[in-house]
């Protein structure tokens, strides 16, 4: 039933803010394993694609690292992101065919400008599903993420990045950013591809 609300939503508006999706055990497990990660694990995100790849920090200031089903604490969240990717494929018809799945470390201080997760017959990323990690968060803590609508400077979704929130969207159609934040922040993103003949892929 969740998956076919999913689909629905994702059908009419293009995106579905969902809360509750996770069982606190499942979260905490997420989060533990997080923390148990190294320093060196995580990276300076870049921005563009492939060799063109730079970090800029007037655009981006987060931390990110690559997770994958090697790190056991991760299991449960790839069997759910799994089914999820049968579900669109089986009612929306988007083919996607795998995933890649990235943690972000927003430190006080860091954001992440207005962007697009993908543009236009340029890149196999078709959707995008965010499920935030913090426990203790605060109106204070900052840290939202803004959705727009093409052109429009105001948003028309603000999403607090409490535990459990998750945030799924089609991945071309919504410039979104990261508001400043003024605490410990931690997202789990994942892109979900087509293969549309790209080399490598």
């Amino acid at each position: 039933m969740l998956f076919a609300d999913i689909c629905d939503q994702l059908a009419t508006h293009g995106y579905a803010v969902l809360h509750n999706v996770f069982p606190p055990s499942m979260l905490q497990q997420l989060l533990d394993g997080i923390t148990e990660l190294a320093e060196e694990d995580f990276k300076a995100a870049a921005i563009g694609r492939a060799q063109d790849q730079q970090v800029v920090e007037t655009i981006r200031r987060d931390k990110i690292c690559w997770l994958n089903e090697s790190m056991d604490f991760t299991l449960d969240y790839f069997t759910w992101s799994e089914q999820l990717r049968l579900a669109v494929n089986r009612y929306l018809y988007l083919g996607l065919f795998d995933q890649e799945a990235m943690l972000a470390y927003y430190a006080p201080g860091a954001f992440y400008k207005r962007h697009l997760d993908a543009f236009r017959g340029q890149t196999n990323r078709k959707l995008t599903s965010i499920l935030y990690l913090n426990p203790d968060w605060q109106p204070s803590h900052g840290g939202e993420l803004l959705m727009y609508q093409g052109d429009e400077t105001a948003p028309f979704q603000t999403v607090e990045p409490r535990s459990g929130t998750m945030v799924i969207f089609l991945s071309e159609l919504f410039p979104h950013e990261v508001s400043l934040s003024h605490h410990h922040r931690y997202s789990l993103t994942s892109w979900y591809r087509i293969n549309d003949g790209m080399p490598g892929h």
